[in-house]
């Protein structure tokens, strides 16, 4: 696969969780009605964001790192919600995947370059 695959899935993914994450926490499945304090973890994704999306092999070394929290907040969340809370969680977990694997494709295909 090419580099530029890897940039498009790790760019979707990343924005893609950005929005799940304001959208649970905010209108979806909030923990309280009206919102939460809870969506400040989306603050974190905000960080790698200029990063990724110029291609910095850098911020894609380190992001990886950094996503492993939202896959794990999804695996708990899945066994600790009930309803809508645990649809999002599944998807917070597949973006967390898709995010991690293509993270670390485009790492390695950049390599030599």
């Amino acid at each position: 696969m090419t580099p530029r695959f890897f940039y498009l899935t790790t760019c979707g993914s990343l924005i893609g969780l950005i929005f799940l994450c304001l959208a649970w926490e905010l209108r979806l499945a909030p923990i309280h009605p009206g919102g939460s304090w809870l969506v400040l973890k989306c603050v974190p994704l905000l960080a790698p964001l200029f990063g990724i999306l110029n291609g910095r092999r850098y911020t894609y070394q380190w992001s990886s790192m950094l996503i492993l929290l939202y896959f794990a907040e999804g695996i708990v969340r899945t066994s600790t919600d009930a309803g809508i809370g645990q649809f999002l969680a599944v998807g917070e977990i597949l973006l967390a995947i898709a995010f991690f694997s293509a993270a670390i494709g485009y790492v390695r295909a950049t390599r030599y370059c």
